[in-house]
């Protein structure tokens, strides 16, 4: 199918199937480093091309994920169940789209795309000189019914402005979420319908990345806090460019109201992707803490306290994006292992064994 047909198929509001691009198969388990003990039965879902975020319904038995792959030129929403089949496509096909989520009913979803903004993918940014990720001002939340993508898309925010990075919690009442509209990276909640936008930070930085923990009271987030007027100078001057520098990132909680905000991490690392484990006691999380360069990630498990810092991934030069299920029984993440070219990160699903710490 060429990206025409595949548009028409998607604009005419139906689910389009599709299968894996045609690489390698996905495995149905993985050998783990010794050191991982926590990991248990680890399967590859996906084989070939660029897969993150992706993410369990409350079910447990389907994932939602952003992937470029054919015939797109940039990343698009998918579900799949979490053997890896029943693959289809969710959003427009048109533009950029990051961070999708399952409300708890398992029908429909919040996604944050650029499509409004042009149907190409926005250009990607200037790295010449040094890594930034891109803030596009198109972005903006939709929501949609997962059985008919497109019918029901609805607009959630409506600001001239980044708006993305959506979460939502487990009663599916609130959604948290990352905006531009107040002239800095915070973190706001607003209702299913888009409606009751409540900020929840406002400090200056970069506060982002957010998720309920599954009782629903707390959210954990990843924040870049400038230290010095230099930092903070750096910072604006890259986002009246529509950039952010990942150097510097560390994991945050806080109650859902935006009360209590407590850091838990101070590694001085780029630390982000943070999931409360279900016991709420835990966070996992990714980063580069261990990497003097910085140019590696392996997921971490953390204490809330801060204590009882704990590696959990070796096999791979990249891991991030980690989610437990709702029973804290599986852990989905995505990565570089098991890659047969460079820029290849895959979804896998694996059984999390609860262990002593040492």
């Amino acid at each position: 199918m060429d990206r025409r047909e595949a548009l028409k198929v998607v604009l005419g509001g139906a689910a389009t199937m599709l299968g894996p691009p045609p690489a390698r198969a996905a495995s149905a388990s993985l050998t783990t480093d010794p050191r991982e003990r926590r990991l248990a039965n680890v399967r590859q879902l996906t084989a070939g091309g660029s897969n993150a975020e992706a993410y369990f319904d409350t079910s447990g038995t389907r994932l939602i994920f952003q992937s470029t792959r054919a015939p797109f030129g940039c990343d698009q929403i998918f579900t799949m169940g979490v053997d890896g089949g029943d693959l289809r496509l969710l959003s427009t096909g048109r533009g950029r789209t990051t961070c999708p989520f399952f409300f708890p009913d398992g029908k429909r979803f919040v996604y944050a795309s650029t499509h409004l903004g042009g149907q190409a993918c926005p250009a990607p940014p200037d790295r010449s000189t040094g890594y930034v990720w891109p803030i596009y001002p198109s972005y903006d939340i939709f929501s949609d019914d997962a059985a008919a993508p497109g019918a029901s898309l609805g607009r959630l925010t409506d600001n001239d402005g980044y708006d993305a990075e959506a979460g939502i919690s487990p009663d599916g009442r609130r959604i948290v979420f990352t905006s531009l509209r107040a002239g800095d990276l915070d973190l706001y909640t607003m209702a299913a319908d888009g409606s009751d936008v409540r900020r929840l930070t406002d400090r200056p930085g970069y506060d982002g990345g957010a998720f309920y923990s599954w009782d629903g009271r707390h959210i954990v987030f990843r924040a870049s806090r400038p230290d010095t007027a230099e930092e903070l100078e750096e910072y604006r001057a890259l986002l009246a460019r529509g950039l952010v520098r990942p150097r510097r990132l560390e994991i945050y909680l806080m109650h859902a109201d935006g009360t209590g905000v407590t850091q838990i991490t101070k590694a001085g690392a780029a630390s982000f992707a943070p999931f409360v484990h279900p016991n709420g006691q835990q966070v996992i999380f990714s980063s580069n803490l261990h990497d003097p360069n910085g140019r590696s990630f392996a997921l971490y498990l953390v204490n809330v306290d801060g204590s009882g810092l704990e590696r959990i991934t070796w096999a791979e030069s990249f891991a991030s994006f980690p989610m437990f299920s709702r029973d804290g029984t599986r852990l989905v993440f995505c990565g570089s292992r098991n890659a047969a070219s460079p820029r290849e990160m895959n979804v896998f699903l694996a059984d999390w064994v609860n262990v002593s710490s040492r």
